[in-house]
């Protein structure tokens, strides 16, 4: 995940600063035709095909920069959020626009894909893609992880307090392991905690020191976080899902739209702009450009591109006997 450009941010509830566009008006962005701008991708919010467009267009500086050279993966609502949606890791039959498709990083399946460009963003857009799903390496070194990614998943009962505790837990821990982390409001229900590293160790390496700290923080406070995914273990509990450290998972990519009521924004945050958070929601396409217009001198993740570090067997191994 590459670093958000300068831009200054805060953390308290922005008030509503909603940019929609009229719906009835046909568009052309990036050379490339909005069929169906009409269409209610929410019904909750009242956002239809053409502010999701033009949200991806005023995005595009910020949010190309996490999805360059990196797998991705769509989440398309051809009929809105609450009609059927599809997710896709491959070109379909009508291919979208502009984007990069890579042979042979997938054995037995169509080329993977990366969106590079603008109009590959607005193809995607055009082609009903709502949600953008990352993988967590880059195309040119596939098989070694550049970062890894912590998604903490709450029951609903839980107030957001116990988030912002359970982020500050996981942040600590990787702290005392030597390694910086970064977050990241979800756009759903909680938050990403993301571990830049150099590409160095392969895919099970990355999975196993994911579990480690997973399971290093169920056994710390076993009545807050679990390491076991289904409701049945989250209840009154956080997930700590250090599944998506696999080949082949992803994560919801930073400044993309969320497929859910209210159109949230996954938007990556500073560690001192945690506690004042209010949900992992926040933002959504009726506020995201009261953060875009903040975002001038500030940089929520510096030091990102800057973290030259690693996982090894020998901290997972480490930290697995410290919970024994």
């Amino acid at each position: 995940m590459a670093p958000s450009p300068r831009g200054a941010a805060t953390a308290r509830k922005p008030r509503s600063t909603r940019q929609v566009a009229d719906p009835g008006v046909d568009a052309e962005i990036a050379g490339i035709s909005i069929t169906s701008p009409r269409r209610v991708i929410d019904p909750a919010s009242g956002i239809h095909k053409l502010d999701v467009v033009r949200y991806y267009e005023r995005a595009a500086r910020w949010l190309l920069p996490h999805l360059h050279g990196r797998p991705v993966s769509l989440v398309r609502a051809p009929r809105g959020i609450a009609g059927e949606m599809f997710f896709q890791r491959h070109n379909g039959r009508a291919p979208i626009p502009g984007v990069t498709q890579h042979e042979g990083l997938d054995p037995g399946h169509p080329p993977l894909i990366t969106i590079d460009t603008l109009e590959a963003l607005i193809g995607a857009a055009q082609r009903d893609v709502v949600e953008l799903h990352t993988w967590n390496a880059q195309v040119a070194d596939i098989e070694q992880p550049d970062r890894v990614v912590f998604d903490l998943d709450p029951d609903p009962a839980l107030g957001w307090d116990r988030m912002i505790e359970a982020a500050e837990m996981t942040r600590d821990l990787l702290r005392e392991l030597g390694l910086a982390s970064f977050c990241k409001t979800s756009g759903g229900k909680g938050l990403h905690v993301v571990v830049p590293l150099v590409p160095d160790a392969g895919w099970e390496d990355a999975k196993a020191f994911a579990r480690a700290v997973a399971q290093h923080l169920a056994a710390s406070v076993p009545t807050q976080i679990t390491a076991h995914m289904g409701p049945e273990h989250r209840k009154k509990r956080i997930f700590v899902d250090y599944l998506r450290n696999a080949r082949g998972a992803s994560t919801a990519v930073a400044y993309g739209v969320r497929a859910r009521a209210g159109m949230g924004v996954s938007v990556p945050i500073a560690w001192d702009e945690l506690g004042a958070t209010t949900g992992g929601a926040q933002w959504t396409l009726h506020n995201i450009d009261e953060r875009f217009a903040a975002l001038a001198s500030f940089d929520p993740w510096a030091g990102y591109a800057e973290s030259k570090q690693r996982v090894t067997a020998g901290l997972t191994i480490g930290l697995e006997e410290r919970g024994r």
